[in-house]
């Protein structure tokens, strides 16, 4: 009798990272799951206790990927780093619609909301290049993302087709603008 093919706990998250990315939160089930990796549900049940603890994987599988994501345009050297994530964060939106919807497009209540690591980056990267406070750096930040994530969601949804130039030049002004009011504040303090 030939061995069992045994299935990994990485395999099973990397097929159910697949689903979500290409079908969505509600595709992501042992069903399919086992589907894809040509086995039964039982290999699924014996990584992990829960449906649940499987959804926070993928979950988790899903943010490194945007890391990984963001990174890659901040290397590119195409814009500056600060730019190149609001840039990144956009593109993601609009490449992975699915992945965007849920990390950044979900009810947020109840969960831990302390700064992620591209926030914390992002405000160290305000105070660096402005001389501003850690305090203004995140109210800076804060709304930039705001703006951002406006129309990022606006490409992930399909709502208006914007190109990568006339994004670019807006969040310029967008930055510019508020890296102006912001910096005037600390003079006059």
């Amino acid at each position: 009798m030939p061995p069992k093919v045994k299935i990994t706990k990485e395999e099973i998250v990397k097929a159910a990272l697949e689903l979500l990315r290409r079908d969505g939160d509600a595709a992501v089930n042992a069903r399919n799951i086992a589907a894809s990796l040509g086995c039964s549900t039982q290999p699924i049940f014996s990584n992990f206790a829960t449906m649940e603890s499987l959804q926070q994987a993928a979950l988790e599988a899903a943010y490194d990927f945007y890391l990984h994501f963001l990174q890659n345009e901040a290397e590119k050297g195409t814009y500056p780093v600060y730019k190149a994530y609001g840039m990144a964060y956009i593109r993601f939106a609009k490449e992975e619609r699915e992945l965007f919807k849920r990390l950044f497009m979900c009810d947020r209540r109840g969960a831990d909301l302390s700064p992620t690591a591209d926030f914390v980056a992002s405000v160290e990267y305000i105070v660096k290049n402005n001389d501003v406070t850690q305090e203004t750096a995140e109210r800076m930040h804060l709304e930039m993302w705001a703006f951002v994530h406006g129309v990022a969601t606006m490409q992930a949804t399909s709502f208006l087709e914007l190109d990568e130039e006339l994004i670019s030049r807006m969040q310029t002004d967008v930055y510019q603008g508020l890296r102006a009011r912001h910096t005037a504040k600390e003079e006059q303090s």
